[in-house]
């Protein structure tokens, strides 16, 4: 039977629009520096080959039962699996599943908007020319004057907060689509014109061989449990913001092919990152080290000794911030779409109200940097525990139940109405994908992640 509900927020103009939405997301700080430096450093080519296949027999499927779930309940995570657990005759314990989306991008977004304000800092601080012909010495002690600074740090976490607060208030149409209708091609635009920088960098072709360039010697069983974790978390899986975009999407919209087209474009966004950084980093002999180190200390560096390096270096921060912005616009959606429907807010008090509770939770992460900088527990500070909670539980968990209700509970009817690929051998694969292989391999990084395997 066709499913006929519809969303009370709204619906998106077109497929189009979803994908950008959807791409957004997933595209995020993790992709400007983390898969480049995770491939290079595990046998580049042969690494991107595994990832690859990593991302069709996991991130995929996965990401088609999130899509699935969403757009046949039409309402926020929580609502979505109790009606779905409900009309497949399961507990409305699954509701749970609903609540640990919600609760993860509530935490994730606590310290998102803190680090993304650091991006936010130094599009004003490369671009102001601070680090035109500085030492390596000096661009460490400034980054650390940054976050030493509790009240500079809150201000700028309060901006960013402020800012996905605005986008999300103004709705479906006139707030998410609008929003990445803009930022998204701007994004690609940016990172084209940062690698067409890169190729003058003289270290080009460099950057592109630890990039690309097949060493298997270098792939280990490690390297692959990497590329299976990277594959899940890249696309935003688990934290119910692909599940609630997918409950505005149009009931003729094919859930495969789109959520093929967002994974492709995600993965093209990481490795024109690794095309636009490396040769910058390498150009001035810096090592290509991950996390905050490379973008806040060696880029900024390598921008403030070339020649046009202060607009392109304010460029690039440019791009690190509106890759944030729309990831963090798809975290605070969750929470905002349960309150309107479950307790009858407007939007804009319902985004004020989990937008507010965010921000002051996001001054635990402030203080993690400075005031606070001591382990609170188990040698982690506020900050660390919190992404410990999220990334190597709360989100692997929520895939893995994901996966298994769409391949397992939810009836099948049901998928097949939605995914819309016929009786037939696409449909077939999708569900050995969703049912065996992706709940097996996530389940893998889960205990490898939290030291059981």
């Amino acid at each position: 039977m066709t499913n006929t509900r519809k969303s009370i927020h709204g619906q998106w103009s077109s497929r189009w629009a979803f994908i950008l939405a959807a791409t957004g997301s997933a595209v995020g700080l993790g992709n400007i520096w983390k898969f480049p430096y995770i491939a290079g450093e595990n046998g580049g080519g042969a690494f991107v080959l595994v990832y690859l296949l990593c991302i069709a027999s996991i991130g995929i499927p996965i990401m088609m039962a999130e899509i699935l779930l969403g757009r046949r309940g039409r309402q926020s995570p929580v609502n979505t699996m109790r009606t779905l657990a409900s009309e497949s005759g399961r507990s409305p314990h699954w509701q749970w599943l609903g609540w640990g989306g919600v609760f993860s991008g509530f935490l994730i977004l606590s310290y998102y908007s803190v680090v993304a304000g650091w991006a936010l800092a130094y599009v004003f601080r490369v671009g102001s020319g601070e680090f035109t012909g500085v030492t390596a010495a000096r661009a460490g002690a400034l980054f650390t004057e940054l976050v030493s600074d509790p009240e500079r740090l809150l201000a700028w976490h309060t901006i960013f907060m402020g800012m996905t607060m605005f986008v999300v208030a103004r709705g479906v149409r006139s707030g998410l689509e609008q929003a990445v209708r803009v930022l998204m091609p701007a994004l690609f635009v940016i990172l084209l014109l940062l690698v067409g920088y890169a190729l003058n960098s003289g270290k080009f072709a460099e950057g592109a061989a630890f990039l690309f360039n097949p060493d298997f010697s270098k792939l280990t069983a490690d390297s692959i449990l990497v590329a299976m974790g990277h594959a899940f978390f890249t696309l935003s899986l688990g934290m119910g913001a692909i599940m609630v975009y997918g409950s505005y999407l149009n009931q003729h919209v094919s859930i495969g092919r789109t959520s093929l087209f967002i994974a492709a474009l995600d993965t093209l966004v990481a490795l024109l990152a690794g095309l636009a950084i490396f040769p910058i980093v390498m150009s001035h002999g810096l090592e290509p080290g991950a996390g905050p180190g490379l973008i806040f200390q060696s880029l900024p560096l390598a921008f403030g000794h070339m020649p046009g390096g202060q607009f392109f270096g304010a460029l690039f921060f440019v791009l690190l911030v509106f890759a944030a912005w729309t990831s963090a616009i798809s975290l605070l959606e969750p929470a905002v779409t349960w309150l309107v429907e479950s307790r009858g807010m407007s939007r804009l008090k319902a985004t004020m109200g989990c937008g507010v509770a965010i921000w002051a939770l996001g001054i635990g992460t402030v203080l993690s940097f400075n005031l606070w900088s001591s382990p609170l527990f188990a040698g982690k500070t506020f900050f660390d525990l919190l992404d410990y909670l999220t990334a190597n539980i709360l989100l692997p968990l929520g895939g893995l139940l994901i996966s298994l209700f769409a391949g397992w509970l939810l009836t099948r009817e049901a998928s097949l109405d939605e995914l819309g690929l016929g009786d037939g051998p696409a449909y077939r694969i999708w569900r050995v994908l969703a049912s065996f292989v992706a709940p097996l391999a996530v389940a893998i990084v889960f205990l490898n992640a939290i030291g059981l395997v």
